[in-house]
């Protein structure tokens, strides 16, 4: 079986070694010492003055919303996880969708304008996949407008733009750290700023407000990490290094391999600052990417309708027609991509999408899948015409 993903998972030993230590101090949460170190070596990684470890990418985006003091209405993407709406909705703000460049699959800057109201407060901006938005063009036109910024840049660890570390961008920005990233510490996620006065309220908001033993400055939420999350991600972080440079060969491998392929891939503006975090297609219809995903499945390799559907038809939003979007979202599929994936596996991804393409589901399958599928149907057909004879 090839899944969608894996989780990258670091030498057994060393997570054993952290582990022990944490026993050893009966220190379990509450801003315990892992959590401060990995904080500490993700800014001299990242190359940031501030961040804070959180317990998910959800929460970062919640929290994110809330030190902005933001109400009313938010603009934002409708191609996204459901996490950037969901996260909208749930600190009781309106989302306003405004469709996307069909190339970049980001919010489209040119479009943003005509949809601001005396009631927007915010535009929350997602770099999908990793990729980053026209960045300058929408701080622009929050500058313009007096609005804040937030940067979902879930997908985005290990990206530059300018030159600089896409955390570095907008009011906050906020990043997840699941299992499911290139870089994860099974469950978390960091918030990002410049500004050392929302800093510090984030900082207040992540653990319930606490001031002091007994003060409370803020209205809070416990978003606070385990050690043991703490020491996943530092046993992790030896390694990205290696795992961007083996996700960008088999993206690059996919590329090559599916010249010629009538699907379209991703615009990428900077290839060196990437980061490789999904393989991304777009089908020219839906109907060839359903096609293409069920002679996938015949072979046991997994795809994912990713990000399906589009967010501006959840139940809980006024629903909308995003043309861009919605096209999209009904053609794009995102291929396996991980650390050990092999470059045979990719082969044989790729194999099965050029003959399905050429030849349909059915004359793509390979022999096991032959026999398993098909030779039951002739079977039939035959013992049917010998029925009618």
């Amino acid at each position: 079986m090839i899944p969608v993903t894996k989780p990258f998972l670091p030498a057994e030993k060393d997570f054993r070694d952290y582990v022990k230590g944490i026993w050893q101090r009966q220190w379990l949460t509450n801003n315990g010492p892992l959590v401060n170190s990995l904080e500490l070596k993700l800014k001299e990684y990242l190359d940031l003055k501030y961040l804070l470890y959180v317990s998910n990418g959800t929460i970062a985006l919640q929290i994110a919303i809330k030190a902005l003091d933001l109400e009313g209405e938010i603009i934002t993407t409708p191609f996204s996880f459901v996490a950037t709406t969901s996260a909208i909705t749930w600190q009781s703000c309106k989302p306003v969708f405004v469709d996307i460049d069909p190339n970049t699959l980001n919010i489209d800057p040119e479009k943003i304008e005509a949809a601001i109201t005396p009631r927007t407060t915010a535009i929350l901006a997602t770099h999908v996949f990793g990729n980053p938005c026209n960045i300058y063009a929408i701080q622009a036109i929050a500058n313009k407008h007096k609005l804040k910024v937030i940067f979902d840049a879930a997908h985005a660890f290990g990206v530059r733009y300018k030159g600089h570390s896409i955390f570095e961008y907008g009011d906050v920005s906020t990043v997840s750290f699941h299992s499911t990233k290139l870089y994860h510490s099974i469950e978390g996620g960091a918030v990002f700023t410049r500004n050392p006065d929302v800093l510090r309220k984030m900082a207040l908001m992540r653990s319930f407000g606490y001031s002091g033993i007994d003060t409370f400055s803020e209205q809070g939420i416990n978003a606070k990490n385990s050690e043991f999350h703490a020491a996943m991600g530092l046993c992790n972080l030896k390694y990205v290094d290696k795992i961007l440079q083996r996700r960008k060969y088999l993206y690059q491998q996919y590329k090559l391999r599916l010249k010629g392929f009538n699907v379209e891939f991703q615009h990428i503006e900077n290839p060196d600052d990437y980061n490789y975090a999904y393989f991304p297609v777009i089908f020219p219809s839906e109907e060839l990417m359903l096609e293409c995903k069920a002679a996938l499945e015949l072979e046991q390799i997994y795809s994912r309708r990713y990000f399906y559907p589009s967010l501006s038809s959840l139940p809980y939003v006024e629903q909308v027609p995003m043309p861009i979007c919605d096209s999209i979202a009904s053609r794009i599929l995102c291929l396996p991509l991980y650390h050990t994936l092999t470059t045979a596996e990719l082969d044989l991804i790729c194999r099965v999408l050029l003959r399905t393409q050429r030849f349909g589901k059915l004359k793509a399958a390979s022999t096991n899948s032959f026999n398993r599928e098909i030779v039951p149907h002739i079977k039939s057909k035959l013992n049917q015409k010998a029925v009618r004879n």
